[in-house]
C-alpha cells in the first residue's frame, strides 16, 4: 500500500548546479558545504547507495531522508532510515520527506526530491470510491461559488 504523493524530483536543478561547476561559474567550496549535522545524520540514519559523487568521485553517496509536519511535534525536522517511514505513513495523517544526497568525502550536498507521506494519501475504504467528509465538500462548493462571483 503505497501512500507516496506530490513527489517534487530535484535533479534537473542538480544537473544546472553541476554543470555551473564544471563551467567554473561556481566553486567546489560553494557546493560542497555539508554542515556537520547533515553529516551525523547520514552516518548514523542514511541509506547507501551505489552511485559515485558527481564531485571527488571516490565515494558513495548516501541519502538522509528528513522529515516534517505539524503531527510531527518535536520530532519534525529529524532524519529517519527509510525502513521508518512506511510506520510512521500509517500511523501520521500527513508529513513531509525531504531527501537530501550527500557525501562524506567532499561533504557534497543537494536535495534530490521531496514528496508526502501518511494515511490521507490512501484511496478509499475498499469498495474503490474515495472518503471525503461532508464538511470538506461543503468547503469546495463553497469556495466554487465565491470563485464564480
Amino acid at each position: 500500500m503505497r501512500t507516496q504523493r506530490q513527489v517534487v524530483d530535484y535533479s534537473l536543478q542538480k544537473r544546472a548546479v553541476l554543470r555551473e561547476l564544471l563551467a567554473g561559474r561556481v566553486g567546489t567550496y560553494d557546493v560542497c558545504d555539508a554542515s556537520p549535522y547533515l553529516k551525523n545524520a547520514a552516518r548514523f540514519h542514511g541509506e547507501p547507495t551505489d552511485r559515485r559523487c558527481p564531485i571527488c568521485r571516490s565515494e558513495n553517496l548516501t541519502l538522509v531522508h528528513y522529515i516534517y509536519g505539524d503531527e510531527l511535534k518535536q520530532s519534525a525536522g529529524q532524519a529517519r532510515t527509510l525502513t521508518e517511514l512506511p510506520v510512521l505513513a500509517m500511523t501520521l495523517r500527513e508529513f513531509q520527506v525531504f531527501v537530501v544526497e550527500v557525501c562524506l568525502g567532499c561533504d557534497w550536498n543537494h536535495l534530490v526530491e521531496q514528496y508526502l507521506l501518511g494515511r490521507d494519501g490512501l484511496v478509499g475504504d475498499g469498495d474503490g470510491t474515495g472518503t471525503q467528509d461532508a464538511a470538506g465538500a461543503e468547503g469546495v462548493g463553497r469556495r466554487r461559488r465565491e470563485a464564480q462571483r
